[in-house]
């Protein structure tokens, strides 16, 4: 029995090269395609395939949710993300959502062939420089939910007293909040902490 592949991705162009890519392989069968989460989680209840290559930027809904909601449905299912994002933070929400494996867009010629089969056996991929972002950063504290908030107003360009008056909280609370977040990412100031979040994948612009 061929592999049985569904393709989750809002670009089209992306879709159709894995499809013709599938096609090629002698053991693979492209069953699904999906343009956001939300249609993934139809399409991966009607067809059930034995892989999914999941998109994790898309509107409606994003990669890691639609990871979630359909392993708590299918706690089998094996999923791997294809990404242009190299963010470790990023990469550990997917794989604790339930990912099987990561690939960066940038692979895909070179390596989709291989994750797809090697994640089909049952084990994981990684790519090396994923691995290492993970392992890296493992002993970091993280932010917490709230810094994030406040993580997110800065990089929308607000000061501390919009940041207060938009989350509900006191401006000293801003600062405390602002001070946490410049030790954890080891940032010089608010737009290199910015900086540094979105690269690793722990806010999105």
């Amino acid at each position: 029995m061929p592999i049985r592949i569904l393709t989750v991705d809002d670009h089209p162009l992306l879709r159709e090269g894995i499809a013709a890519v599938v096609e090629g392989q002698s053991d693979m069968e492209l069953v699904g395609e999906a343009a956001n989460g939300l249609e993934a989680l139809h399409v991966f209840r009607e067809c059930r395939p034995d892989v999914t290559l999941m998109d994790l930027q898309m509107p409606e809904m994003g990669g890691v949710d639609a990871i979630g909601a359909i392993h708590r449905e299918f706690p089998d299912a094996r999923i791997v993300v294809l990404t242009t994002y190299q963010g470790d933070a990023q990469a550990l929400r997917a794989f604790k959502a339930g990912a099987s494996g990561y690939l960066l867009k940038s692979m895909l010629r070179r390596e989709l062939v291989d994750t797809i089969r090697s994640v089909h056996a049952g084990r994981r991929r990684i790519p090396p420089e994923i691995a290492a972002g993970i392992a890296e950063h493992a002993s970091d504290d993280a932010l917490t939910s709230r810094e994030i908030e406040v993580l997110r107003q800065v990089a929308d360009g607000n000061g501390n007293k919009r940041i207060a008056h938009l989350l509900r909280i006191s401006e000293e609370t801003v600062k405390a909040h602002m001070k946490n977040i410049l030790a954890k990412l080891a940032a010089n100031d608010r737009t290199h902490a910015v900086t540094i979040a979105v690269r690793r994948g722990i806010i999105e612009l």
